[in-house]
């Protein structure tokens, strides 16, 4: 069970820190393993950030030491709620330089949210001053990561994005919607289609329709909002992005239920199949453009997946 940021006592805020230093330099390690044949300069500048890692969590053990002890408890990124778990980057090769600099400015945001929210909740001056010092420099860390942008991205690409406002647009609206989109799209294949063919009714499945993506929006959205509070994570308010992703579900199930307002059953279902075919579509590319899925792979994915849906509802609405 994953304990609450605000019930971490002083020990455990800094048994955190130390481990999170430690993830944080290993990253680094595979970001040198991946860049180093290709982009020799950046690997370098990610070597000397990992060397600063290593003296962070030095630091930090040792005012744990003088202030609690020998024995350090493991506690973990997924031991508390409200942090994102980071992206396994020695699975992913070849290593692009895009994927690393989005990897590193979003490592450093939230390990600097950890060590601002963390001085709230200490009270010896030594453990306050150490983290004020971190979080220091983990924004040297981010000037760093938007520097490597500049020399890396073409001047073309420069003009028209802001790298931070970008990555808060995806964390805060991208995702949440696109999991509400690609759930109500989806999800509510079968309940539609399979009501269609069981009744041969349009009103019918309309109803059944409507009552599926309103249903699995006031789910998804509560699911979303209760997963996250956003303070430590910069995803944003919670209610803000559950309210996305509840409306999107919704909209994603709305979709190819509205084509059953069309009295004549056929027509009716024949605009509905591509209603879906264009929302898959829509799915795959906003996967393809926001989150770095390759586009035949987003696509295939999908496709599969709502076929899938879509083949259970026909059989279980031909066998009534």
């Amino acid at each position: 069970m994953a304990k609450n940021f605000k019930d971490l006592t002083e020990r455990e805020i800094v048994a955190l820190a130390i481990a999170l230093e430690e993830e944080d330099g290993r990253i680094y390690g595979d970001f040198i393993d991946g860049l180093r044949d290709t982009y020799p300069a950046s690997a370098k500048m990610f070597e000397e950030m990992q060397a600063e890692e290593s003296e962070h969590r030095a630091s930090l053990i040792e005012i744990y030491r003088q202030r609690f002890g020998e024995h350090i408890p493991l506690i973990r990124r997924q031991d508390v709620k409200g942090f994102v778990q980071r992206r396994p980057m020695w699975l992913v090769r070849p290593l692009g330089i895009h994927t690393v600099r989005k990897q590193a400015e979003i490592m450093e945001l939230e390990t600097r949210r950890f060590y601002e929210r963390a001085i709230q909740q200490v009270s010896d001056a030594a453990v306050r001053k150490l983290l004020g010092d971190l979080a220091e420099a983990e924004r040297k860390h981010s000037a760093v990561a938007e520097a490597l942008e500049q020399q890396l991205l073409t001047p073309e690409a420069r003009q028209g994005e802001d790298a931070t406002e970008r990555r808060l647009f995806v964390l805060q609206i991208v995702q949440p919607g696109l999991a509400g989109l690609m759930d109500g799209s989806v999800s509510t294949l079968a309940p539609v289609f399979a009501a269609a063919f069981a009744t041969k009714n349009s009103w019918d499945a309309f109803l059944v329709g409507m009552a599926a993506s309103v249903g699995a929006g006031i789910s998804m959205g509560f699911a979303e909002a209760l997963s996250d509070d956003g303070s430590l994570t910069g995803r944003g308010h919670p209610w803000v992005r559950g309210l996305v992703c509840g409306l999107m579900t919704t909209a994603g199930g709305i979709g190819h239920t509205l084509p059953f307002l069309i009295p004549d059953f056929r027509i009716a279902t024949t605009v509905a199949l591509f209603v879906v075919a264009i929302e898959l579509a829509v799915i795959s590319y906003i996967r393809h453009r926001y989150m770095d899925t390759p586009l035949f792979s987003a696509t295939l994915q999908v496709v599969l997946g709502g076929a899938l849906v879509f083949v259970a509802g026909l059989l279980i609405g031909s066998a009534g």
